[in-house]
């Protein structure tokens, strides 16, 4: 069965950023883009596991702060070197202006 867990309220990530979030052991990236829409990925880069809530968020665009890689957080997908390995991402939804997650 799936779990859905309350990470924060909407309001609480500014358009077109990520904010992290720590669930049960785990890092999670929870990103708002400029769409006003919500997303979330793992929150480890794939290359050497810094967290992706220090990157740079341009667009549908994570870039790690360590080497620069870059991910599409709205699909995982690894889109610039040094990383080749996608992010896993996780459903969202709002509910009451809180974003959930989807993690189980």
């Amino acid at each position: 069965m799936s779990d859905w867990v309350e990470a924060c309220d909407a309001e609480d990530i500014d358009e077109e950023d990520v904010m992290r979030f720590d669930h049960d052991g785990r890092t999670f990236a929870i990103y708002r883009s400029p769409d006003d829409e919500y997303f979330a990925t793992d929150g480890l880069c794939t290359h050497e596991k810094v967290h992706l809530a220090d990157g740079l968020v341009m667009d549908d665009i994570i870039e790690c702060p360590k080497h620069n890689g870059r991910f599409n957080y709205k699909t995982g997908a690894a889109r610039g070197a040094p990383v080749c390995v996608n992010l896993r991402t996780y459903p969202v939804r709002i509910d009451a202006g809180k974003i959930l997650i989807q993690i189980g």
